[in-house]
């Protein structure tokens, strides 16, 4: 990728994500052991937590007692996982959190499946959400899901994700991550779908969210990076993913690949690597259990 300029790769750590899909409940003490060494690696982002449905979500039921204990000085920004309007009051009470998510699909079965609501309720919705947010000092960062197809047989084009992108970007949002939410993505569509978006949107805060085994992640950040993507989602170990994903060994993006694809390209990854191998060691009991 041919650039005047010093590349900057951007990581956000998702131990949300990572969490959210264990059945075993993780202790919050453990919880914000974690969290507050993940804090010291550097990450840009932290996508800690979510105010949503605890019957939905158990997982992340308290969220709220692990912010309070977060470390306050840290020059990570923190995400909170937001799904209606409930969620979007409780989680901006928190002058710590920097960013709501709202996860969006292109996909009509999904978004019901994960919001019980419809795409276009559910882009009436992240208005009043962007409401809150903004009322608050907060932004909206929107989670384009199923952005590389679905496997419900429901429509998907390239030309979609570009269309969904343009209505939210006419609305006033600017920061996305197109995310591959069960692992569909080909680099070939990679390259297609997120050399259009940042061609596009050369303007916004642009990022993506990747599903992937461990065969072939690194054509998908390849083809990420082809395409001029330098904000990755990860999370380590690469642990969790999409229940919804149909294979067991689909998880997210394991943060070392990623940072070991960017040392094997020369380009520097701005993370206390120490604090990194703590934090490391930590997650293995962690996901494991």
């Amino acid at each position: 990728m041919a650039t005047s300029l010093p590349i900057k790769v951007r990581i956000t750590e998702c131990p949300r994500d990572a969490m959210q899909g264990i059945e075993g409940f993780i202790p919050t003490s453990t919880k914000i052991e974690y969290l507050n060494q993940l804090l010291k690696v550097g990450f840009g982002r932290l996508d800690f937590g979510s105010f949503v449905s605890p019957k939905a979500i158990p997982q992340m039921k308290d969220t709220a007692e692990v912010l309070e204990s977060l470390e306050q000085e840290s020059e990570t920004e923190l995400i909170a996982i937001v799904a209606n309007l409930r969620g979007a009051t409780d989680a901006s009470a928190f002058s710590r959190i920097n960013y709501l998510g709202y996860p969006l699909s292109i996909s009509e079965t999904f978004q019901r499946r994960n919001t019980n609501a419809g795409i276009k309720e559910s882009f009436n919705l992240i208005k009043s959400i962007s409401d809150i947010a903004h009322k608050n000092s907060k932004e909206v960062i929107i989670y384009l899901s199923m952005g590389f197809g679905n496997p419900y047989g429901d429509p998907y084009h390239p030309e979609m994700v570009l269309e969904h992108l343009s209505n939210l970007y006419d609305s006033g949002f600017r920061h996305f991550a197109i995310a591959d939410t069960v692992g569909l993505a080909s680099p070939s569509l990679i390259r297609e779908v997120m050399g259009a978006v940042n061609e596009a949107f050369e303007d916004c805060d642009l990022g993506i969210h990747l599903h992937c085994r461990f065969d072939n992640w690194k054509e998908k950040v390849e083809a990420s990076f082809e395409a001029g993507c330098l904000n990755f989602d990860t999370a380590m170990g690469g642990f969790g993913g999409c229940p919804m994903a149909g294979d067991k060994l689909v998880g997210n993006l394991s943060t070392e690949n990623l940072i070991q694809y960017f040392n094997s390209k020369g380009v520097p990854v701005s993370l206390d690597l120490s604090q990194l191998t703590t934090a490391q060691k930590m997650s293995i009991p962690i996901f494991n259990s």
